[in-house]
């Protein structure tokens, strides 16, 4: 385990095989279409590769930027597009791939931006689920987990650019982020 994490929350092992869940769900859902599946950078790239791998449906891929947090703690609540789709979406089933829905103001504005663009249909894949922190009502269409109010990372999640490449999930000791 890092030296930088209380304890580790979820394994390898534990999120591969929801990743496979998550996977055949989508298959089903889409299994007469050839969707367009967004990964939102930078969070949700180990999930979305995981997860596309899984996928038997073909799918064409694309990446957004969205940034609500920064270097800090918590969600400043005004999501901003760093980086936009190359591909349109118009007419297309949209695939959202997301690392965490925490406030739920992020997957509001991609909802809303990826349907304004006139989208087909717009489908949330989210890897965690934390719904003490919502500030918003919205959910993702499919969660892998639903988490406590505990600061993690691992698996693509971050704090201030570092950890996303732990190959597990793990609570972040309070004295890392604390002070910001």
């Amino acid at each position: 385990m890092h030296k930088d994490l209380e304890s580790i929350v979820l394994t390898r092992e534990q999120i591969a095989q929801k990743v496979k869940e998550a996977a055949s769900w989508l298959d089903e859902k889409f299994k007469d279409s050839k969707p367009l599946a967004i990964s939102v950078l930078k969070g949700s790239v180990f999930f979305f590769c995981d997860l596309l791998r899984e996928m038997k449906t073909p799918v064409q891929l694309d990446f957004m930027t969205v940034s609500s947090y920064g270097s800090k703690a918590q969600s400043s609540g005004m999501p901003k597009i760093v980086m936009d789709l190359a591909a349109s979406v118009e007419g297309r089933d949209v695939i959202l791939v997301e690392d965490i829905v925490d406030s739920g103001h992020t997957l509001v504005r991609m909802r809303d931006l990826i349907m304004g663009r006139g989208a087909k249909s717009f489908t949330t894949v989210a890897l965690f689920d934390k719904p003490s922190r919502r500030q918003v009502d919205i959910k993702a269409d499919y969660s892998c987990f639903e988490i406590a109010d505990e600061f993690i990372v691992g698996y693509g999640l971050d704090y201030a650019q570092q950890y996303r490449n732990l190959p597990y999930v793990g609570i972040l000791k309070r004295s890392i982020y604390g002070n910001v």
